[in-house]
Formats: C-alpha cells, sequence, structure tokens
C-alpha cells in the first residue's frame, strides 16, 4: 500500500478528485477513479468519491495499492493484415477484437504483441507495454494502424499526430440520416460524468472536431466517411451519439440492438478506411487503404441487397 498527504493547490479548487490525481499523482484518469471509489482518497478527514470537487487549501490523503504494469505477450495473430513494412514503420489492417496494446484487465491479443510474435522489432521509445504505437484504435474497430520501428520514425510520427498532420479517414454505418448530410462536430470530449469506462461531450473535456460526409443513406441508417480532426478517445463513437446518430452496433453509446441484431454486428460498424501521412524515413507522402472486413460488408448487404460489395 502506498499514501501521500498533501495540500490541494489553488489551481486544482474545484476540479474532479480523478481528474487532480491524474495532475497530481501522474495516474491515469482511470485508475485515480478506482482508488476514489475504493476508498482510497479523503479530504480533511472526509472520504470522495471520484466525481466530487476539490477545495483549495484543503488536506488530501490518497491510500493506493500500486497495480503491477501490462506486459506484452506474444500472442499470433493470423487475421492481422502487413499492409507495408520497411525499416521504419510497419502498417497493419487490424481485425476486430485485439487491442493496440497491452492494458490493464485485457488479456486478449494486440497489435504489438501479434509484430513481437510475428518476428517484428519495434521502437522501443514510450511506455514498456506500447513499444512503437503512436496510435491507437478501438478493441472493436477494425482497419490501418502505423506502428513506428525505428526510434527516429517514432519521434517523428508522435509529431506528425500532435500536429494534425496524419490524414485519417474512417468510414462507419450510423443510425438515420445525418441533418445536414455533411458537417463538422466541434465539441469537447472527456470522461463521462457517471460511467469511468465511457466518454462524453462535457464542457470541460479536451476540444475535439469531426468532419463527417454522408456516401450512402439506407432506410435507417447511413454510410459516413469521416476526417478526424483531433483523436480522442471513442470520438468518433461519442460525436456521433451526441448528434443522435450512434454506430450501429454500438451499444455503449445507444445502438438499437434490434438493428444490430438484423445486421448481424457485435461491435460498432466502425473502419479505419484509410490512413496517410509523411513518410518518416523518405519524407515522401505515403498513401494506405483497408478494405472493409466480411461482417460489414454483410451489414451493407442487408442494408441493401442490391449493393455490389466488391
Amino acid at each position: 500500500m502506498q499514501s501521500r498527504s498533501l495540500p490541494v493547490p489553488d489551481g486544482l479548487d474545484g476540479q474532479r478528485v480523478d481528474a487532480a490525481l491524474a495532475k497530481m499523482l501522474g495516474f491515469s484518469r482511470t485508475f485515480a477513479a478506482e482508488v476514489a471509489e475504493a476508498g482510497g482518497v479523503t479530504l480533511d478527514g472526509t472520504a470522495l468519491g471520484k466525481s466530487d470537487r476539490l477545495r483549495a487549501g484543503g488536506w488530501l490523503d490518497v491510500s493506493w495499492s500500486p497495480k503491477e504494469e501490462p506486459k506484452i505477450e506474444p500472442i499470433r495473430v493470423p487475421e492481422l493484415g502487413i499492409v507495408y513494412d520497411d525499416d521504419d514503420i510497419v502498417v497493419v489492417d487490424k481485425p476486430t477484437g485485439v487491442a493496440a496494446h497491452p492494458s490493464l484487465g485485457w488479456e486478449g491479443p494486440t497489435v504489438v504483441g501479434a509484430l513481437a510474435a510475428a518476428g517484428f522489432r519495434v521502437a522501443t521509445s514510450g511506455a514498456p507495454e506500447r513499444q512503437g504505437v503512436v496510435h491507437r484504435l478501438d478493441v472493436g474497430t477494425s482497419g490501418l494502424m502505423v506502428v513506428a520501428k525505428a526510434e527516429s520514425a517514432y519521434t517523428a510520427l508522435k509529431r506528425a499526430f500532435k500536429e494534425r498532420t496524419v490524414e485519417k479517414i474512417y468510414h462507419a454505418v450510423v443510425q438515420g440520416h445525418p441533418d445536414p448530410l455533411a458537417g463538422t462536430i466541434d465539441a469537447p470530449i472527456g470522461r463521462h460524468p457517471n460511467h469511468s469506462w465511457k466518454f462524453a461531450v462535457v464542457s470541460d473535456g479536451k476540444p475535439s472536431v469531426t468532419h463527417y460526409e454522408t456516401l450512402e443513406a439506407f432506410p435507417g441508417a447511413s454510410l459516413l466517411e469521416i476526417h478526424l480532426e483531433t483523436g480522442r478517445t471513442h470520438q468518433i463513437r461519442v460525436h456521433m451519439a451526441a448528434h443522435r446518430h450512434p454506430c450501429v452496433g454500438d451499444p455503449l453509446y445507444g445502438a438499437d440492438p434490434t438493428l444490430s441484431a438484423r445486421l448481424g454486428l457485435t461491435r460498432q460498424w466502425l473502419h479505419a478506411h484509410q490512413l496517410g501521412f509523411t513518410h518518416p524515413g523518405t519524407g515522401q507522402w505515403v498513401q494506405f487503404e483497408s478494405p472493409y472486413p466480411a461482417d460489414f460488408r454483410h451489414a451493407l448487404e442487408v442494408l441493401d441487397p442490391g449493393r455490389e460489395t466488391d
């Protein structure tokens, strides 16, 4: 068991407990919330929950049990496609059910573990469990990811994602028909106030911008092309749900389970379709594209029986 006792600085007056602990002690927001929910946070002797607010000048006591860091387990993933590979980078086509990297509570396969099992050597920069990873896709989201193999490539790609010079194009099938058919959703995203495993549009969230365009309209659903200007966790899922058009197959953010069942979906219809960036080794612009996986093609065929999906 570890503990810290410290006064609440003026700059954190009124901050949520989980956000403040993340800033003061370097916890993740998720772990900070777990510590609070376990009764490990008191302010002047009064126990606080994760969403309670701190008061400047109050005395904060925090107690927690350190968690074991997740480790990379080499696990073969035959379905993981290698789209491009050279000395600097490897671009993969990630199937559903595979996480980008190990994390606490996740026991399934990961992209970095699959690459290790296949004999790929990636950059060692970043946290030990995230070696080479410069961006992530949700477990249930399929499509393109780039992983750095060279240390210089890791630095260059992290900078490119931070400066928003990477082109990330997703395709999504959402419920209903967005009005207007094309537009921009500019709304801050942060932790959901009532569910630590969800995200939501919140006033104190991080700036988040999503551009969308309707490609096809079906009865009760639409196929969208989405350009991400920022890259927040669950950004597309949160923004489309806030726009009252959740991704089909996504019960976490309000998808209709009847429609999901009719389309045969067990995950959100969301695919990282195109990825473009300046190659960190050559300086040339490169772009990659991933076709829809079988479950998504099937869902489109159900929505539009006359559709050609080749």
